[in-house]
């Protein structure tokens, strides 16, 4: 069983050079999860309802064959792996004008509403037999490891406009934190982000400041972004790839 739904990239998810955010691309992704679950029954009202638990995201991770542009019309389809554990696994196809442009993996958990004790995905019936069967991606996401050296370069306020419907900051501004942190705006038309991995650890609340530090090993950027005390609350792992001059152009 699977979900599909198309959308826009409208002139709010894109960046200086027409090509969408990274931030932009995890809310289109976010929304078709959002719509999925709903198709099943496992809305956020519905969840609450029946289990008094709740959606969180724990990984997220996306690959782009090319920059998405302004305009383009992004088609998904998304399903699900199943219900075992405390965890379960969502996978999507992004497709432009019926070619693939790209995949996406994300984890979700279910957090209990007054403990936020993790549920058991075997006990949520909507997840039973619904799956996407042999559509199922073998991709795993774990944590990464991060290089030894990391060097602060920016200490950043959450605020108001930052948060979500549940009262923590909202999952796709940390892309927008991952990017301001290795500088994206400096490296002008030149990359565009072709792969981007986020850990959500551990909540930020507005009023709350992160101190974001940088790295790079292997040919990708890392981010990791701790509280005042040193405990981690996200990390990112980020690939770019240069651009010919004629893809940098369009």
């Amino acid at each position: 069983m699977y979900f599909e739904g198309s959308y826009s990239i409208d002139s709010r998810d894109v960046d200086p050079w027409n090509h969408c955010r990274s931030s932009g691309l995890m809310g289109i992704l976010q929304e078709a999860a959002v719509a999925a679950a709903c198709e099943l029954h496992a809305s956020r009202e519905e969840m609450m309802s029946k289990y008094n638990l709740f959606w969180m995201l724990a990984r997220m991770w996306y690959r782009l064959d090319r920059p998405l542009c302004w305009n383009e019309r992004l088609d998904i389809r998304t399903w699900h792996r199943g219900g075992k554990g405390a965890s379960s696994y969502r996978d999507f196809d992004l497709f432009v004008d019926g070619k693939t442009v790209g995949e996406a993996v994300s984890v979700w958990v279910l957090a209990d509403a007054d403990t936020h004790r993790l549920g058991r995905m075997s006990k949520i019936e909507e997840f039973q037999n619904s799956d996407g069967g042999s559509l199922c991606k073998d991709k795993m996401l774990s944590r990464f490891k991060l290089p030894e050296e990391m060097v602060p370069v920016d200490h950043r306020a959450m605020h108001y406009s930052d948060t979500d419907i549940n009262g923590h900051v909202n999952n796709v501004r940390y892309a927008d934190f991952i990017c301001d942190a290795i500088r994206m705006d400096q490296l002008g038309n030149s990359c565009y982000v072709s792969a981007l991995q986020v850990d959500y650890l551990a909540e930020c609340m507005a009023g709350e400041t992160i101190t974001l530090f940088t790295g790079e090993l292997d040919g990708k950027h890392y981010v990791r972004g701790a509280d005042q005390t040193g405990k981690s609350r996200f990390e990112g792992a980020v690939t770019l790839t240069t651009l010919d001059s004629k893809a940098a152009i369009k």
